[in-house]
């Protein structure tokens, strides 16, 4: 369950994000998905809709960028570009 790891630890980090921010919802995530990590930006998509069921972030618009470096040096991870939050 790779897919559930990386979504659990993605939401833990927007779930304190939002509350830093005193958000009351999420209303925008933006992932980079590097060429190594082998998930495509339509698993990734689904995986994150049903893990933010019930979460600050469900319902939240969701930008992936996947790329094709596979010499960058973050190539096998998902990092977290931006994440925007409603009062």
């Amino acid at each position: 369950m790779h897919e559930h790891s990386l979504i659990a630890n993605l939401l833990s980090k927007i779930d304190a994000v939002a509350r830093e921010q005193n958000a009351a919802r999420v209303v925008g995530v933006a992932v980079w998905i590097g060429a190594l990590a082998h998930i495509s930006a339509e698993h990734f998509r689904e995986h994150f809709e049903a893990g933010s069921r019930g979460s600050v972030a469900e319902g939240a618009r969701l930008e992936v960028e996947v790329s094709d470096d596979l010499d960058h040096p973050q190539a096998q991870d998902i990092l977290l570009r931006r994440i925007e939050v409603a009062d």
